[in-house]
């Protein structure tokens, strides 16, 4: 048993008590693991993913904290407004993450599923609604999310407010881009505006916003950069490294440290050496970062390297820092991820190209009926530009969901496929 497991199963023991002990015991404990972060990190890992390790932690930790600053948000929530009010967004899947990194998503997935909430729901949003319920986590002061692409994340929020009483704001996204859409989002935009006021003490900012989305566009650039020469270079990285960038490209996009970090990235993978023999694959949807076979091969392998994903690279155009509000509506509207799944078919198929990716691979995680319901087009678009794909099945949180004898065989088998250079499949 390791150390994060031993502390959380001590933690599982107070919740049915005296649930706000056990949430202090997890702030401390994500409060620790961000003094490791910054003065332990791994040896392979590089410095810039060092910086991102520590901050991705570090941030969640300080907005626990600070109750009265911070958001229950979806990824895809406009982070970048609620930053100019000095909120801080904490989606649902980030929390749901780090309360499975201490050992703990099986008791709240289970404590939802006795709750009434369907066993065929998503995993992140179970344990993120058995959480709450357990009142381990402090309220926020709001809940934001929006329409698009998770068809649980409304009824979550909804749930959420009836169950622990706080206010959520539901963003209407239309399935595609048009003036009218962009208008009607803006719109929305601007009502969300007052509420954000009320709730800060602060009064909107323009000026504030603006330079906030310029942050973002020299952040890409660095990211956009960074990518490139990562076809030259070989850059460790891991499965859970991948999913922290999330907290980047998305949660906290725009603020300075996410631009840092990024400047780092750039800087940091120039100096690394060409790869020897690396198989280069683009992940699509989550990665599983507990399940064992999958660590064992994407994990600082030099062999085997995720160059690229979709989520991070879910809207990749420059924002009009001249309308910001127009600018973020366009940003939902336009991810790759919403309207017609064609659009994503195209986008996976354009990075696997452009980043040179020997294979693909998708997870169809659990409850995500996009995911699985699509894989089959992305498939079809990989075919035709002679890229070999793997589709796996499993949960990208729970473990009691991973078979990793099926897993291990079918990905060691794609492996294959890649080391005798074979077409698509």
């Amino acid at each position: 048993m390791n150390p994060a497991e031993f502390y959380g199963g001590i933690i599982r023991k107070k919740i049915p008590k005296n649930p706000k002990l056990a949430g202090n015991m997890i702030k401390a404990g994500l409060h620790l693991e961000s003094f490791r972060c910054a003065h332990f990190p791994e040896k392979e890992m590089p410095k810039a993913y060092q910086y991102l390790n520590y901050m991705a932690v570090k941030v969640v930790a300080d907005a626990l904290e600070n109750s009265e600053t911070y958001v229950w948000t979806n990824i895809f929530a406009p982070a970048e407004l609620l930053q100019t009010f000095g909120m801080t967004c904490v989606s649902m899947e980030c929390l749901a993450s780090y309360l499975s990194g201490f050992y703990l998503e099986d008791y709240f997935i289970d404590l939802a599923e006795n709750q009434g909430i369907a066993s065929t729901l998503c995993s992140y949003h179970k344990n993120f609604i058995g959480a709450a319920s357990a009142g381990i986590l402090p309220d926020p002061i709001l809940g934001v999310t929006t329409s698009m692409i998770c068809d649980g994340n409304i009824n979550t929020f909804r749930y959420l407010n009836s169950q622990c009483g706080v206010p959520c704001f539901i963003i209407d996204i239309p399935h595609s881009w048009s003036p009218e859409a962009e208008n009607y989002v803006v719109r929305q935009l601007k009502q969300l505006i007052p509420v954000l006021e009320e709730k800060s003490g602060k009064k909107y900012d323009e000026d504030a916003l603006k330079e906030t989305l310029k942050r973002e566009n020299e952040s890409k650039k660095h990211f956009f950069s960074a990518l490139q020469k990562r076809l030259v270079h070989a850059y460790p990285n891991t499965m859970t490294l991948v999913l922290f960038l999330l907290l980047a490209t998305h949660l906290n996009m725009g603020s300075q440290w996410v631009l840092d970090f990024f400047r780092m990235l750039d800087k940091e993978i120039g100096t690394y050496p060409s790869p020897k023999n690396e198989k280069r694959l683009m992940w699509i949807h989550l990665t599983p970062y507990t399940e064992p076979t999958l660590s064992k091969y994407l994990n600082y392998n030099p062999k085997y390297a995720i160059v690229c994903d979709d989520f991070n690279l879910d809207y990749t155009e420059m924002l009009d820092t001249e309308y910001p509000l127009h600018a973020l509506a366009k940003k939902m509207i336009c991810n790759i991820y919403n309207g017609d799944f064609s659009r994503k078919a195209d986008a996976c198929a354009a990075y696997a190209q452009k980043y040179n990716c020997d294979g693909v691979v998708e997870f169809c995680h659990w409850g995500c009926k996009q995911s699985c319901g699509g894989a089959l087009l992305i498939k079809d678009k990989m075919r035709k530009i002679g890229k070999p794909m793997l589709i796996l099945d499993g949960d990208a949180l729970d473990r009691r969901n991973n078979h990793d004898g099926q897993i291990r065989t079918r990905f060691e088998a794609f492996l294959e496929v890649l080391e005798n250079g074979q077409g698509a499949i």
